[in-house]
């Protein structure tokens, strides 16, 4: 292995000799200068992998020599030692991108600790990483055996994620294939807790907050004359999206609250996000809004009446506030609300659907280029914050900080990568979606489904006689025998929902106030 290779810059580097022996004997090759412009001159002559540079030199200081080797060499770790804590400094330093920055005196140590940081950084996260998992394998298999109830559920997945994220940024693919074993048999646990206990947790005394109680659990509570609230449900959010997403938010509103709550099955927007909106299940809707329910083989949009329906919980709820709604599907949309967005400073609440991510969830079955960006879940992520980034919600998420408007966050179900098919048959009514179905003469592996014969004992409607519900289980997908193989290519490896998996159910709610 090469040695490190050192820029050490100070007007006064003969005093600094013992530090340079001290990195030497450590096996660091440190080169010497005592200004900034022969500073520049080696860098742009020879390489370097760290500068040490001092802020305080006469001839050009130590803030103009940083720029200038910045310029040239906007990837090279300096860093910055100054006898001076005036404020303005660092914000300069840190503002040109130093690595670390150090007050003097300053002591071998404290070097050596700043370049572990900086060039060791990533071999030992990786170490340590890799070994804390490790220790926490047998307590996440400990976990699993015992797991049995939903708040158990919650604190399972949550933690599963944690490890996830953790594990995909080191270079160690083994331990995530072990992380992915256990999010497998997670899934599998998972499932035969929701068919066993499904049902009666919609009706328990001691149940979780689901898609038709998430507005009087969480959103109204946060609702007052003083402040303002928006309320963003971005469509199709899993909790691992949020997670990536949230240090953006961080930059403007700090977090009050976090809560995980279970969506409503079929985890689809036709059910779920107008449960949210209605505070009402799919059955009750049917039957109090005629005019706004539509059952899946109806024609027409099936989320046309989310503003009506919000209206009338508001209602129901007593709540004496002036609200608006915004759904938003197109780019043009977006920009469009942020454009007027000061104009909603007077609402109590301001309701704003956003469909981004369910969009690019369907697009990746539908165009080859989504699904070479987002062949797997960390791709997946990673698209979903470019597109966080550069989006029109950031802006409003900036403007409604501007006008110090409370901000709640939160989806209406979350979505799993499909990978392998089970079979399915009915005549042709039954729905389309590939991760359940409802209709008549249904044909399916017991196995492989949670299957609900009488749909209103779980509040779903009854498109007729005879027409079960039945929910994929983990991460399969529903394919009919006819044309069987070329169903299989075109769908597998894409991103579905309306079954039951850990990442469609147990999904985000936060509660953040403005910085």
């Amino acid at each position: 292995m090469s040695k490190i290779n050192i820029l050490w810059v100070d007007d006064e580097i003969e005093l600094l000799q013992a530090h340079i022996i001290f990195l030497s004997n450590k096996g660091y090759e440190v080169t010497t200068s005592t200004n900034g412009t022969d500073a520049i001159e080696l860098v742009n002559e020879q390489s370097f992998d760290v500068v040490f540079l001092d802020e305080n030199m006469p001839g050009i200081t130590g803030l103009e020599t940083l720029t200038q080797i910045k310029q040239d060499h906007p990837n090279l770790p300096v860093v910055m030692i100054t006898k001076s804590e005036e404020e303005y400094i660092m914000e300069e330093a840190i503002g040109s991108k130093i690595a670390d920055y150090l007050i003097k005196p300053v002591n071998p140590n404290q070097i050596l600790l700043s370049l572990k940081k900086i060039l060791d950084n990533s071999r030992l996260v990786t170490e340590k990483t890799t070994s804390s998992y490790q220790q926490e394998f047998r307590n996440i298999s400990m976990d699993l055996a015992m797991v049995n109830s939903y708040e158990d559920w919650i604190t399972l997945y949550k933690k599963l994620i944690h490890w996830e994220l953790a594990l995909e940024n080191i270079n160690d693919s083994g331990m995530l294939e072990i992380l992915e074993s256990q999010k497998a048999e997670a899934n599998n646990l998972f499932f035969k807790f929701v068919k066993r206990n499904y049902e009666d947790l919609l009706t328990a005394e001691d149940k979780p907050t689901f898609s038709h109680t998430l507005f009087k659990d969480y959103v109204a509570p946060n609702l007052s004359k003083n402040q303002g609230v928006l309320w963003l449900v971005i469509d199709n959010l899993r909790y691992d999206q949020f997670r990536i997403l949230e240090p953006i938010i961080n930059e403007f509103y700090k977090k009050d609250e976090e809560h995980s709550y279970y969506s409503i099955l079929p985890t689809a927007t036709q059910y779920a996000r107008n449960s949210i909106f209605s505070g009402l299940m799919p059955s009750e809707m049917e039957k109090r809004y005629p005019q706004y329910w539509k059952n899946d083989t109806d024609e027409g949009g099936m989320n046309l009446y989310e503003k009506e329906f919000l209206e009338s919980q508001i209602q129901r709820l007593g709540l004496d506030i002036k609200f608006d709604y915004f759904k938003i599907s197109s780019l043009k949309a977006g920009k469009d609300l942020v454009d007027g967005f000061n104009s909603l400073k007077q609402n109590d609440l301001t309701a704003v659907v956003y469909n981004f991510v369910d969009m690019l969830s369907h697009a990746k079955t539908e165009m080859e280029v989504i699904k070479e960006l987002a062949a797997d879940d960390k791709a997946y992520r990673s698209l979903t914050l470019s597109w966080f980034k550069n989006s029109p919600l950031l802006e409003m998420i900036q403007k409604a900080n501007a006008l110090n408007l409370k901000l709640i966050l939160t989806t209406d179900h979350g979505t799993i990568n499909c990978k392998q098919p089970t079979k399915v048959i009915g005549n042709k009514n039954i729905s389309s979606n590939l991760r359940y179905k409802t209709g008549r003469s249904l044909t399916y592996q017991d196995k492989d489904v949670y299957a609900v014969k009488n749909p209103k004992d779980i509040y779903l409607p009854t498109m007729a006689m005879n027409s079960p519900f039945i929910f994929a289980k983990e991460d399969l997908f529903f394919a009919y025998p006819n044309n069987f193989n070329h169903f299989v290519k075109y769908y597998k490896n894409t991103y579905q929902h309306g079954g039951v998996s850990l990442e469609e159910m147990i999904i985000p709610c936060a509660v953040y106030s403005p910085k």
